[in-house]
């Protein structure tokens, strides 16, 4: 799901790119199992902790076969992309070096396809830190404000702004000091410290799932209704979409004719992961899920470290998503030269957007629907079809172009309700 945890800067000679590595390659490629952790890291984020609420929403066997279905059609559009790029270094010696989504869209589309993708990646990058930024807001307002509302703090606090908007601004200095690095290999560490508290936190929280489910048993549906189907795909594409690093890691694999089989793979345990998590948090809770599943843990020292991990895992990960975001602007509008007051432009407009939104999994269909259909599934098809379009047969055509067509329906109906929810709560 996050593209930028293995993206930043490389050495001093080279400027940044998009698929840069955060930790710098060894000189030997890639393994199958170093491959399969690679895939796992790049596609599991924070996304996870608003499936339980997607569920609740979209009832637990519809929330089920559509996480399934996003998942192989994801797994699908990344093969596209495998084997678009290929055929273009197959053609000819000046596509032998194609190794991001944006070099793709270039050689594909000229300078329009590299804008487009420049975009989305722009808009994907930056919705996965404003979700993170009310994430924490969120998180810290319920774990020191929401159980002492009569405090003096909590009266100055609710005086002025929400808790939630304090604690956001109080992010704000720390990722303006991060952004400013210059080089954020010294922050590599904090990627592998991220995964691992994920994981953490995700074992933590279905173990204590699977003993509240026995224990209360509350009720669930299957079915939400094709009301919220939209708001469903939304949550469950934003929670698969890694696919701008499929074409770096596909590069980095010393067997690269068995990295579909180790992407599928690792698509299918993902997928199984994220099931259960979203079925047993929902079991665990039922109605009472909220949007953030670590919220339901209630009291207890477990539960704060959980959550407060959580909180400074995402405060550091901020950075290293914004890396590609830093990047692209600063190619633009400075010719790949450091520009400090972009950087910390693009840090105060997404500050701004976080306080805004008062839903976490909303946010998450917002992005989902908006931008992860479009890089997921429209421009992966597209870029195949323009490619492959002299030899395919009806039947090729047929499928890139339903699911063009899919993605772009599932982008307009799923934003319009994304939308509708988020607003619908602020009213």
């Amino acid at each position: 799901m996050e593209y930028g945890k293995n993206a930043a800067f490389s050495s001093a000679k080279a400027l940044p790119r998009e698929d840069t590595p955060l930790i710098p390659n060894s000189p030997t490629l890639s393994s199958q199992s170093k491959t399969f952790a690679n895939v796992f890291i790049a596609i599991v984020g924070a996304g996870v902790l608003g499936l339980p609420y997607a569920f609740k929403r979209t009832g637990w066997i519809m929330s089920l076969m559509m996480l399934f279905s996003v998942a192989g059609l994801t797994h699908y559009c990344m093969m596209l992309l495998i084997h678009t790029r290929r055929k273009l270094q197959s053609l000819s010696g000046e596509f032998a070096k194609i190794n991001s989504f944006g070099d793709l869209g270039f050689t594909v589309c000229g300078s329009v396809g590299r804008f487009v993708v420049d975009v989305m990646i722009v808009l994907s990058q930056a919705g996965f830190c404003i979700g993170y930024l009310i994430f924490i807001g969120n998180t810290m307002a319920n774990l020191f404000n929401a159980s002492s509302p009569d405090s003096l703090t909590s009266q100055v606090i609710a005086f002025s702004m929400s808790a939630k908007s304090w604690y956001i601004w109080g992010c704000f200095p720390f990722q303006l000091g991060l952004s400013s690095v210059a080089t954020l290999t010294h922050l590599a560490p904090l990627s592998i410290f991220a995964d691992v508290v994920d994981l953490a936190a995700m074992g933590v929280v279905i173990v204590k799932d699977v003993f509240l489910m026995m224990e209360n048993r509350p009720e669930v549906r299957a079915f939400g209704g094709l009301s919220v189907f939209f708001y469903g795909m939304g949550v469950a594409v934003y929670a698969f979409e890694g696919i701008g690093m499929v074409l770096p890691l596909e590069s980095e694999m010393k067997e690269r004719e068995t990295f579909g089989k180790i992407l599928g793979f690792s698509m299918g345990l993902i997928s199984v992961i994220y099931g259960a998590f979203g079925v047993l948090g929902y079991f665990a809770f039922g109605n009472d899920t909220q949007d953030i599943i670590t919220a339901n843990l209630g009291p207890g020292f477990i539960s704060l470290l959980v959550q407060l991990g959580l909180c400074v895992n995402l405060l550091f990960t901020f950075p290293l998503m914004m890396n590609p975001v830093y990047e692209i602007v600063e190619r633009r509008f400075r010719g790949g030269r450091y520009s400090l007051w972009l950087r910390w432009l693009s840090v105060m407009l997404v500050t701004l957007v976080a306080l805004t939104v008062p839903n976490f999994a909303d946010f998450l269909s917002l992005v989902g629907s908006s931008v992860c259909c479009g890089l997921g599934f429209v421009l992966p098809a597209l870029f195949h079809l323009l490619v492959f379009k002299e030899e395919m047969n009806w039947k090729g055509w047929t499928i890139d172009v339903g699911i063009v067509s899919l993605g772009l329906v599932l982008a307009v109906s799923g934003t319009w309700y994304a939308l509708m929810e988020i607003f619908a709560i602020k009213a």
